[in-house]
């Protein structure tokens, strides 16, 4: 029952499960109410996010060396207790149920959550 790598407000996969948010912000215009039926999470987890000032570096990097200046701080952000104990849960969560982890970028390979892929893998999730 592996974890899906998703983008916010596509089409929900079969058997993708509870989709969270690992975005620093709520869907622009879209009403609360509305965030699982049009696709985008239902439950909310900022603190699988890049910090503002991360954000703003990897929506900026333009070349392999920044990308990889992005990854580093955002994995030693996600070393902080809270999301690494979160991490660690949903690595646990993925072999007894399905879920989805998902951000709004187009790019999987330029966005967040490919690092999210590969911490939750370190700790021995079941990702697609």
């Amino acid at each position: 029952m592996p974890i899906h790598i998703v983008r916010l407000g596509s089409p929900r996969q079969p058997d993708e499960g509870l989709r969270l948010g690992t975005v620093r912000r709520p869907p622009r215009g879209v009403p609360k109410a509305e965030f699982a039926k049009r696709d985008f999470y239902d439950v909310w987890q900022p603190l699988l996010s890049p910090s503002p000032e991360l954000v703003h570096e990897a929506q900026n990097a333009e070349d392999d060396k920044a990308w990889n200046t992005f990854k580093r701080k955002f994995k030693a952000e996600m070393n902080h207790p809270a999301p690494s104990q979160l991490l660690d849960l949903l690595a646990a969560l993925s072999h007894h149920t399905h879920l989805a982890v998902g951000c709004y970028c187009e790019e999987e390979a330029h966005c967040h959550r490919s690092v999210l892929r590969e911490l939750l893998q370190a700790r021995g999730a079941q990702v697609i």
